[in-house]
């Protein structure tokens, strides 16, 4: 930093500046009050100049009358309708700065929020398959109950090929019977989780109230359909949004392909330069190329496994691990502080004692004082894959981790559901089973006929079978972050099941894997309650003497 080099400005450039970086001065800052195309375009002149970014923005961008930089960020905060006659009359401006740059990753240089709003679940986890440059975040079904109606109806996607079927009255009424018994158990689980957890002294009502009433939400989750809508907002770049337009058009869902219509029609208010080839006939060639070969892979995989029979699996399978996994991850240890070859140090590791081995991996580790001091990139060096098998819940809750891959079955009843134990002890479990076995049997007769469609029935507490691939210091986050007192049930005891199965092949290699909870909670909320009550006290002002 001390040999920073200060571009000189004028009285006059620094004004022009100053509305659009947070310091005019010091050689770390950031641009505000500037649309997405201009930050976008702005970056990726920065490789390739000899200029700093202030420069770069006042040279080319402010100053530059084709640029028409001020008929953009001057109506920013006006009207909406101004603003985008000026972003589409500087767009080809800002096409012929970006043209330049063959590169892909330019598109990483814009972003944009998104809110999708009142989409199925199953338009939701199509949004969240993107692992990368995309940020979900969803509408909780822990802390929203989910039995709103509008106009007398629950809020629950009605699929335009089953409604103008057969199956229409018998898809609202299995699904109107699913809401039905959710909102029918919500205060009576509540009375019973309470009676079964008395609330403390030092516990707060706020905290107490809160704990009980996520507790029984989660309880009942189960009862809600793919067909359920809800709110998914997303952050992402232009590179990471054009893909997910791409696989959106190529889902069989309508529902789907019109939710990715509506959404390149906002992007192209926002970051018009970034999405474009998503409705080009290269976009478009691209969903023919996705979509024909996910149809054919379909194809010849139901004829090549038509005769094979499931079989019944375990919650969690560990079925792939790297025998050698120790001796990489000391060749990764070692790599990085010598001047040796990869091949070299493990070739030198592979000889090691268990016990050289293990001194070298604790070193590396390290004092883990919390669960947030996470083992550095040699914990990538290797994998596991692992087969799940559990409801549609839990599912839906781990989806969301972007650094791992995963891949699921089609939304099923086939493998039957979960029914959570405190159900059955507050002898609230037949209506709950009732609602789901009517839901599946609609689900199988809708799918005799559509079977695309027949997945919006399928309820959470549903099992879909799903694989996930991960290296050992995701691992790490993952299971102890899944494991947690405050997290449902249902994950927390496949996370359990994968730090044991890890731990039974390479016990050393998570040896200092500590933040794991193996107990089980009554209330897994409470003590976050708790400890959100201290932090509103000590937010609260101080009395006045």
């Amino acid at each position: 930093m001390s040999d920073f080099f200060q571009e000189s400005l004028t009285e006059q450039e620094s004004r022009l500046l100053q509305p659009f970086v947070t310091n005019l001065d010091r050689p770390v800052f950031g641009f505000r009050n500037l649309p997405e195309v201009v930050k976008g375009a702005l970056f990726s002149r920065y490789s390739r100049s000899e200029k700093g970014l202030r420069r770069i923005l006042l040279d080319e961008f402010i100053k530059a009358p084709e640029a028409d930089f001020a008929g953009i960020v001057g109506s920013a905060s006006g009207n909406q309708a101004d603003q985008l006659v000026a972003i589409q009359k500087a767009e080809a401006f800002y096409d012929r700065v970006l043209i330049g740059y063959g590169d892909d990753s330019v598109a990483e240089l814009g972003g944009a929020h998104l809110a999708c709003e009142g989409v199925s679940n199953i338009a939701a986890k199509a949004l969240e398959d993107s692992r990368l440059g995309i940020s979900p975040l969803e509408k909780s079904t822990r802390y929203v109950p989910f039995n709103k109606k509008v106009n007398g109806r629950y809020l629950y996607y009605r699929e335009p090929a089953i409604m103008v079927s057969s199956h229409a009255a018998r898809y609202e009424a299995s699904l109107d019977h699913l809401f039905d018994t959710y909102t029918a158990l919500i205060d009576p689980l509540i009375s019973w989780v309470q009676a079964c957890t008395p609330k403390e002294e030092s516990t707060s009502e706020r905290a107490y109230a809160s704990a009980t009433r996520a507790k029984a939400l989660d309880l009942l989750r189960g009862l809600l359909p793919m067909a359920t809508l809800t709110n998914v907002g997303l952050f992402g770049n232009g590179r990471a949004f054009e893909y997910l337009l791409v696989k959106l058009a190529a889902s069989p869902h309508p529902e789907v392909q019109e939710l990715g219509l509506a959404m390149q029609q906002e992007l192209d208010q926002m970051i018009p330069s970034f999405v474009k080839r998503a409705k080009t006939e290269r976009g478009q060639a691209y969903v023919r190329y996705l979509a024909d070969n996910g149809d054919r892979t379909a194809a010849l995989t139901q004829k090549l496994t038509a005769d094979l029979k499931t079989d019944a699996s375990a919650m969690v399978q560990l079925v792939e691990y790297d025998p050698n996994a120790e001796t990489k991850i000391v060749a990764a240890i070692l790599y990085p502080q010598t001047n040796l070859g990869f091949d070299q140090l493990n070739a030198y590791a592979a000889e090691l004692s268990a016990a050289a081995k293990l001194e070298i991996i604790n070193t590396y580790i390290g004092d883990r004082a919390v669960r947030f001091h996470r083992p550095g990139r040699a914990f990538e060096e290797t994998y596991y894959s692992f087969d799940l098998l559990a409801d549609l819940g839990a599912y839906r809750d781990l989806h969301r981790h972007r650094v791992l891959s995963q891949e699921r079955q089609r939304y099923t009843v086939q493998h039957g559901y979960a029914v959570p134990p405190e159900l059955v002890a507050a002898n609230l479990a037949a209506p709950y089973c009732q609602a789901l076995d009517r839901a599946a049997e609609t689900a199988e007769l809708i799918g005799q006929d559509l079977p695309e469609a027949a997945q919006y029935v399928v309820p959470f507490a549903y099992r879909v079978r799903w694989r996930m691939k991960l290296n050992l210091r995701e691992a790490y986050h993952f299971i102890e972050l899944r494991s947690s007192r405050q997290g449902h049930s249902g994950y927390r005891a496949i996370a359990q099941a994968m730090y044991q199965q890890i731990q039974t092949v390479h016990p050393a290699l998570v040896a200092k894997m500590h933040f794991v909870d193996l107990n089980d909670y009554a209330l897994e909320r409470l003590a976050s309650e708790q400890r959100l009550d201290a932090k509103l006290q000590q937010m609260q002002p101080p009395l006045s003497s």
